[in-house]
């Protein structure tokens, strides 16, 4: 099969499309795979920043959608299923396998890119907002790089919950991704944010100091990630004397050893999408050779949406 590898942790120049032995299936779900997610852990990974730090050669790529070639007996799946999977490793080709409890079905109103798009940045998103920081219906929620794979994810997922929706982006291209993900009110990086009960921050930087600011008494700014680079630091007198919380939501190390609430989430998921609440934004699509670029254009904030890995769109152009 094809595949993508990290064959040095120097950033997208370090990847190589090779030639690589199908996976077996060791008690998981194989999946032919019809399209993957590209995410900012892939990035890290191939600049040997991410918590974990496998040794090269690897395969990145850490959810894909597909059809089921083999499942193990007792797993709920059978050959040929359309299913989403978090993988964590091995996304990135032709072949992957997903373990049953991290393996779904992939709902009727969902394309393989749309699969693709939703375990990790939904599954965050929910994590974060409605276990973290218990967001209200009758709160707003303010969520910064509002235009990504993430943000978009927390834009409906916090209109799910019932709360009034600020978006923050930076171009007026990124405010149409986030109108259409559904946000109430949309603002510039460079304007003075209305007040919030929730911030949901993907960013870090400079940024997080005036989330800060912006929450009402007793608000919760949510910290995700550093997509900015710089991780900041916070004066702990400010949260005291203003009555708020910085609260870290990291769903990697929480959700993967509990199951049983990864399994509650993902039915809760799979109700909203049912609902129409919730349908992720794919943004570029790539061919598996061009996944480099995909990772530069991570890189450089390019991105709107979630970035897609799309093997039926690379048939089309063969």
């Amino acid at each position: 099969m094809r595949a993508i590898q990290v064959h040095e942790t120097t950033g997208p120049d370090g990847l190589r499309l090779v030639e690589l032995p199908e996976p077996a299936a060791d008690g998981g779900v194989l999946i032919d795979v019809r399209a993957a997610g590209i995410s900012f852990p892939d990035l890290l990974l191939s600049r040997g920043e991410y918590q974990l730090k496998p040794d090269p050669p690897f395969t990145p790529g850490v959810e894909v959608a597909g059809v089921v070639r083999s499942a193990p007996e007792g797993s709920g799946f059978a050959p040929g299923d359309r299913v989403m999977a978090f993988t964590a490793f091995g996304g990135f080709a032709e072949v992957a396998v997903g373990q049953p409890g991290m393996t779904w079905r992939l709902p009727e109103q969902l394309s393989f890119a749309e699969g693709a798009a939703l375990p990790m940045n939904y599954h965050t998103a929910h994590f974060a907002l409605v276990r973290r920081a218990a967001l209200r219906p009758d709160e707003t929620l303010l969520v910064q790089g509002a235009a990504g794979g993430v943000g978009t994810a927390a834009i409906q997922i916090g209109k799910a919950v019932g709360a009034r929706v600020v978006a923050v982006v930076s171009t007026d291209e990124k405010a149409e991704v986030a109108r259409r993900a559904g946000a109430d009110e949309v603002v510039r990086t460079e304007e003075e944010w209305p007040l919030a009960h929730v911030v949901f921050d993907p960013v870090g930087g400079e940024r997080l100091s005036q989330s800060i600011r912006r929450l009402h008494p007793e608000g919760r700014l949510v910290v995700i990630g550093f997509t900015e680079g710089e991780i900041p630091s916070v004066k702990v007198n400010r949260l005291l004397f203003r009555n708020v919380g910085v609260i870290g939501a990291a769903w990697g190390e929480f959700a993967l050893r509990r199951p049983e609430y990864i399994a509650e989430v993902a039915a809760d998921l799979e109700r909203m999408i049912a609902a129409g609440q919730v349908k992720p934004l794919v943004g570029a699509t790539y061919a598996l050779e061009e996944v480099p670029q995909a990772l530069r254009d991570l890189a450089e904030r390019r991105a709107t949406g979630k970035l897609v890995l799309d093997f039926e769109k690379e048939a089309q152009r063969s």
